[in-house]
């Protein structure tokens, strides 16, 4: 293979004129270009490909020496003189015979010392973020920023199509010698050139491998198959229906990426450095094996995907004819695991073992190549096949020794992201360090902070015990445990003793009577339609059925059925037998006959609450019937005085049923102390005053109507209820709430998505319940006037 590789690395070049007569060479483009120029047309203008990094120069600079360095290393590699252009629906790199790259300076001098050093990541992340012309070129740009009268930063860009990171390293190590040279006027090496240069010409370009590897690929081997052939089947049943991941986020994935982005840094303590080393030779693996392998379990633990798949760089520069060229030589390859079985850790890395060797066995395919093979569905939204990075890097730029200068890295945050997330580590003497570039279309800075703890913990975990199953590794940090455990769960409150919902209620009649006697108006309680009740009204009327239910014999822990439309005697009838010391059952008129006479059984209800032309439904059952309009005369002579009662917090207050859906539907009994602390609750958490409009949506055999209920009618607010008709999503249900101005609602998603948001000035708080609620529909009903819940 290497005599092959070095037999076919001399493409002839096909020499062009331009239009200003210069001349000019051609070649096809590598596979790795071809995508990067599709991605470019795709989004153009988009900075998401450039590769930036800045270098801090401290002592005498000599510009004119630096000056020649950069066009010297211009010179030497095509790829840095090298533009694009389609010809008859080929992409094809124009390589220029000479290009001279300006180097500008922008002082920053002017500014105040303590600025400057922000001016400069300023500078740098915008010069980052400039886009590159890959038709006009140049594709190297330089910029040097002057903080001080010995002090600059040198700012390096170069789009992804001319080179990648090993490029970097390759051009500070020629940096270094050249500068030398020009400062010192050293003798050259070579002297074909008008320009001296210590270093030796370079054997071939980056055109010559591109047009290599195209041929390699394409040349039948022995056993008849191509190259091509042979590493595509591998990765044809390798990635085999392979699963999306679904990391989660905090933000709905947008329909096109903006591939805006951010870092942050991690670095992991000396003695845990050690244990991965010591854990990686027992279990005869690479340290980057046991480091995936635990990233990915991360994955895992995150998604609960058995399918964990993530892409890594690879340098593609295995031959020694090509490590010194600067160039777009990346490759990236597909790491798919399976942690069906929920491994021990130990057993995890035997299996990221035979998936890593496997990869590297079959590196040279191009990625750009096997997704075109592949033909997976275009997704402008995801990365193709993987859209998480894992990487140990280990071509670090090496210190530099410039005469008269010192050298060092400069850190500044480009703001872009090709990915969803991307996990770079690198060894600096004792210890891990790594960078993680995240998109910030998806996720949030705490986010990515919270995520390096649990790394950081699932290590400690791993080196703790690698025989543990994946799922028992702890994961939390401390201060985690501490909140979910300890701090969120602290959450008992000083309620009063043998509180109940009713007598809440009759509290508030009170201070409504109080404030009639100092000249305040009658406060409303409930509102039906053109109908409404004070709350003295509402008491009077509850306190008349009490009485009535009690004659009948009910008392504390006595169910009695509701079967009552919606209407004001609806919430008369609860409060009433509330006060009577029953609990109430509600029995919606809609439902089937033999539903409502199997509730009524199984409940052992022995009085009954409804109406006239709803008896019928309740055939013969066994029970005292009491309709609040045929027998509005006898309860309207009972006392209007408040009952008495011997319940307790420990009583029932209702009983409520399931839908049946999985079997027979079962009653929920709930205590009076649940319903009295729901109420002092829902007062603290939704701040509810006397001056709040509630509107009463759920059916009564639902627990969010005895939420509203209790919101309203346990602060002095008032009660809108409304027929069902006017509930439905529709502009019937916004007019209700825009008219009646409401201020606090409790709706389900399904309602929330399909209603518009429409101008609701009053509105102060949605509260969203009874299902799974998307990010969506709360992003549409989030706005600086509402509180949604």
């Amino acid at each position: 293979m290497s005599q092959y590789f070095s037999a076919h690395l001399t493409g002839t070049k096909e020499e062009l004129n331009s239009a200003e007569e210069a001349e000019v060479f051609v070649f096809a483009t590598s596979f790795a270009q071809q995508r990067l120029w599709f991605l470019d047309q795709l989004a153009p203008g988009n900075p998401f490909y450039n590769v930036s990094t800045a270098l801090r120069l401290t002592g005498s600079l000599n510009f004119v020496a630096l000056k020649q360095t950069f066009n010297e290393i211009v010179r030497r590699h095509e790829t840095l003189r090298t533009t694009f252009v389609m010809a008859e629906g080929q992409l094809l790199q124009v390589i220029a015979p000479t290009l001279t790259i300006p180097l500008p300076i922008i002082d920053l001098r002017n500014f105040e010392s303590q600025e400057r050093e922000q001016q400069a990541r300023r500078l740098a992340t915008a010069e980052a973020q400039r886009p590159f012309n890959l038709i006009a070129g140049p594709l190297l740009r330089l910029t040097l920023l002057q903080l001080d009268e010995a002090e600059y930063v040198l700012l390096l860009n170069l789009h992804h199509i001319v080179a990648d990171g090993w490029s970097i390293g390759v051009l500070i190590r020629e940096l270094e010698a050249l500068y030398k040279t020009f400062v010192e006027d050293q003798p050259c090496l070579t002297t074909s050139h008008s320009v001296s240069t210590p270093l030796p010409e370079l054997p071939l370009q980056y055109a010559d491998f591109a047009e290599w590897q195209r041929e390699w690929l394409q040349t039948q081997g022995t056993d008849g198959c191509t190259p091509l052939e042979t590493q595509l089947a591998y990765w044809q049943k390798q990635l085999d229906s392979i699963s999306v991941l679904n990391l989660p986020t905090d933000r709905l994935r947008p329909a096109v990426s903006t591939y805006k982005g951010a870092e942050q840094f991690i670095e992991l303590p000396p003695y845990l450095t050690q244990k991965l080393e010591q854990l990686s030779q027992q279990a005869g693996v690479t340290l980057f094996m046991t480091l995936l392998a635990a990233f990915q379990t991360l994955l895992y633990r995150y998604t609960q995907q058995e399918d964990i798949a993530v892409g890594t760089p690879i340098a593609n520069r295995n031959r020694s004819e090509i490590e010194g060229l600067i160039g777009f030589f990346v490759n990236s390859l597909v790491l798919r695991t399976d942690f069906s079985g929920n491994p021990t850790f130990r057993e995890l890395l035997h299996r990221v073992r035979e998936v890593t060797l496997g990869a590297y066995a079959h590196q040279e395919l191009p990625f750009e190549k096997l997704v075109e093979e592949l033909q997976q569905e275009r997704d402008l939204s995801r990365h193709p096949l993987f859209q998480v990075v894992f990487s140990l890097q280990n071509t670090p730029i090496q210190a530099l020794d410039l005469p008269g200068l010192r050298l060092s890295q400069f850190d500044f945050d480009s703001k872009t992201a090709k990915l969803d997330l991307e996990f770079h580590l690198w060894q600096d003497l004792e210890s891990f360090k790594g960078q993680v570039i995240y998109s910030t279309d998806l996720f949030d800075d705490i986010t990515i902070t919270r995520m390096l703890g649990h790394f950081q913990t699932l290590l400690d975990s791993i080196v703790a015990n690698p025989e543990q199953r994946l799922t028992d590794l702890p994961l939390l940090t401390a201060n985690e445990r501490q909140q979910l455990l300890i701090d969120w769960n602290d959450t008992k409150r000083e309620y009063a003793e043998n509180e109940l919902f009713h007598e809440l209620f009759t509290a508030q009649v009170e201070k409504s009577q109080n404030a009639i006697a100092c000249g305040g108006a009658q406060p409303i309680a409930l509102v039906f339609e053109q109908k409404q009740l004070t709350y003295r009204e509402l008491n009077i009327q509850a306190n008349q059925l009490a009485h009535h239910l009690q004659q009948l014999g009910v008392g504390a822990d006595a169910v009695v059925g509701i079967c009552i439309e919606r209407s004001l005697e609806m919430i008369v009838a609860v409060l009433g037998i509330l006060k009577a010391g029953g609990a109430y059952l509600p029995l919606d008129p809609s439902y089937p006959q033999e539903r409502l006479q199997f509730m009524l059984e199984d409940a052992k209800v022995s009085v009954l609450v409804t109406q006239q032309e709803l008896v019928e439904l309740f055939g013969n059952a066994a029970v005292s019937v009491v309709c609040l309009d045929r027998d509005k005369e006898a309860i309207a002579s009972q006392s209007q005085k408040n009952p008495t009662n011997c319940v307790t917090s420990s009583n029932l207050a209702y009983v409520i049923y399931t839908s049946g859906s999985t079997g027979h539907p079962k009653g929920v009994l709930i205590e009076h102390r649940g319903l009295a602390n729901l109420a002092e609750a829902q007062i603290e958490v939704f701040n509810l005053q006397p001056s709040n409009r509630i509107l009463q949506f759920a059916s009564l055999s639902f627990d969010a109507a005895i939420f509203e209920i209790v919101m309203a009618l346990g602060t002095g607010a008032t009660l809108y209820l409304a027929k069902k008709e006017s509930l439905l999503p529709s502009q019937g249900l916004l007019q209700l709430l825009r008219e009646n101005a409401i201020t606090h609602i409790t709706l389900p998603p399904t309602v929330l998505a399909v209603l518009h948001t429409e101008s609701l000035p009053a509105l102060q708080t949605i509260i969203c319940a009874g299902e799974s609620c998307s990010g969506e529909i709360v992003k549409r009903w989030l706005s600086s006037n509402w509180r949604v819940f």
